[in-house]
């Protein structure tokens, strides 16, 4: 009785040692409401450039306490559970601030350790946080220490983020290409349909139609204008498919020029 007693006793203390982490729902997460909104919102659209523009996620987390953890050991727990970083470059680095224990930590991942070794995470949390906390300025101290780390890691060669843009390019470019044949054959089709009339006016047609066809099936500006010269240039040339050429010396079924 008395040993299950020391436990009942002891588990409350047991719990309060592990702060639970909180949920990961954007680049600054205060849950102590000690950023106002707009410092908050500025912070946040830092983060997010600076994740476009390098690939580096930068992320800072206000909490009350650490409970029972050193900020240390709790901010290695952030960083490990949020996954903050690239996939293979580790380059993601957690501000994390306990208001009340009044302590703080700069976390950087492997991938960063070069550009925000212990030494300068020391000298910005000297310099540029503790000034500013002291004086009860959180969110200036956390935004001038949110710029000198987005110094840094602008200043580090870093593997460069895979842009939306980038990632789709092989199918703009695919597109772009099967528009282009789609219209120049559709071009030379209207060119052959057309043979008979002048050669301007066949070309005009042909380039009409396989600009047309370009845009219409693809969508896009840059294949309907190529495959509108294109097909013009066809035109005037007079090469249209077998199949419209008729008796111009190209039979269907075999033919001869002796």
């Amino acid at each position: 009785m008395t040993i299950v007693c020391m436990f009942c006793l002891l588990l409350p203390s047991v719990q309060a040692q592990t702060v639970a982490v909180p949920a990961l729902d954007s680049p600054v997460v205060d849950t102590t409401a000690t950023l106002a909104a707009a410092d908050r919102q500025a912070l946040v659209d830092k983060a997010l450039a600076l994740q476009q523009r390098k690939g580096s996620q930068l992320q800072v987390l206000i909490v009350p306490t650490t409970g029972g953890e050193t900020i240390e050991q709790y901010a290695r727990r952030v960083f490990d559970q949020w996954r903050l970083g690239r996939e293979g470059v580790d380059d993601g680095v957690l501000l994390l601030v306990a208001i009340n224990d009044r302590r703080v930590r700069i976390e950087p991942g492997y991938g960063l350790e070069g550009a925000i070794p212990d030494a300068i995470a020391n000298r910005i949390i000297q310099e540029y946080l503790v000034p500013q906390f002291r004086a009860g300025d959180y969110s200036a101290g956390i935004a001038a220490a949110s710029n000198a780390l987005i110094g840094l890691i602008d200043g580090e060669p870093l593997p460069p983020p895979v842009s939306s843009h980038r990632q789709s390019s092989d199918d703009v470019g695919g597109s772009w290409m099967l528009g282009l044949f789609l219209g120049v054959m559709a071009g030379s089709v209207l060119a052959g349909i057309f043979s008979r009339v002048p050669r301007l006016l066949r070309s005009a047609i042909a380039a009409v139609g396989g600009g047309l066809a370009g845009m219409l099936l693809v969508g896009s500006l840059g294949a309907a204008l190529a495959a509108a010269l294109t097909a013009a240039v066809l035109g005037l040339l007079g090469a249209t498919p077998a199949l419209f050429a008729g008796h111009s010396g190209w039979g269907r079924g075999g033919g001869s020029w002796g």
